[in-house]
């Protein structure tokens, strides 16, 4: 299935007598909760997930977002409405990281039916779309986590795919070269990693490309239906986005949820710079 669905396609799901499950998941890196944002205007409907809170655990040497406690990110989920029935669309305020964060994670622990509103909140108002301030309360979902349904990459597997296969850095040019670098202790990139910002998996709009465009992308990178593919990121939430952009390429991909955070805070591995994969 599509793992995107339009503002217009949500307003006609919304509107029929099978809505899907709504979770709205604004974030910004570095920036405050994105509750305050969601009271003061959302898809009606929609339930807040906290990114930090929810969709991963404390930081730590696994890096700044690694996996959550999966028995408590499905409570979560059944808070939130979700059951193994229902389909679920996720949406952000931008560049789609916190919700394909979300759609990664139901999807690993197989919820079959999950998309991702192309375009994010934006994509929703300049369809024409209301906001609400109601916070709904569902009907609690039995949604339960059954990991594994998407490949999930080690360090080391990392490493290794970055040899045999396609391993793409989903950070900005500028931190994959090593030229600059605002979070981690190291600038640089996992050696044999091919760089692959996200933001060139957007229009000007905040939308993805076409499916044949990200397809066209991603092979002239190597990254084809055929060829063994991994992303990461800084710590594992944009590098879902690239996970989906592949997805709707048509491209399966594993993701490194540890991604750089974790790598590079391991003095013993080692680090590439410049512009080749080294």
């Amino acid at each position: 299935m599509n793992p995107l669905i339009t503002a217009a396609e949500l307003a006609e799901e919304l509107a029929s007598g099978t809505p899907p499950v709504l979770l709205d998941v604004r974030y910004r890196l570095g920036g405050p909760p994105g509750r305050p944002e969601y009271e003061a205007g959302h898809v009606p409907g929609a339930v807040y997930v906290d990114m930090d809170a929810e969709l991963a655990g404390p930081a730590g040497p696994a890096g700044r977002h690694p996996l959550p406690d999966l028995d408590a990110f499905a409570e979560t989920m059944r808070r939130a409405g979700v059951r193994a029935d229902r389909p679920v669309v996720v949406y952000d305020g931008a560049q789609g990281w916190s919700a394909a964060r979300a759609w990664w994670m139901l999807r690993y622990t197989g919820h079959a039916s999950v998309r991702v509103l192309d375009g994010g909140l934006a994509a929703w108002t300049a369809s024409g779309g209301a906001l609400s301030t109601d916070v709904p309360s569902p009907e609690v979902g039995d949604f339960a986590a059954a990991p594994g349904a998407l490949p999930l990459l080690t360090a080391d597997e990392a490493a290794a795919l970055a040899r045999r296969g396609v391993l793409l850095d989903a950070r900005a040019g500028e931190r994959y070269r090593g030229e600059v670098e605002p979070i981690d202790r190291v600038a640089g990139h996992i050696p044999g990693a091919l760089s692959a910002p996200t933001t060139e998996n957007l229009t000007a709009d905040g939308t993805f490309l076409p499916p044949a465009e990200l397809a066209g992308r991603f092979s002239a990178l190597g990254a084809t239906p055929d060829t063994e593919v991994g992303v990461y990121c800084g710590s594992g939430v944009s590098a879902a986005q690239e996970v989906l952009a592949l997805a709707v390429a048509g491209v399966p991909a594993a993701l490194y949820v540890g991604s750089w955070s974790e790598w590079s805070a391991d003095p013993t591995r080692p680090v590439a710079t410049g512009a080749q994969p080294g």
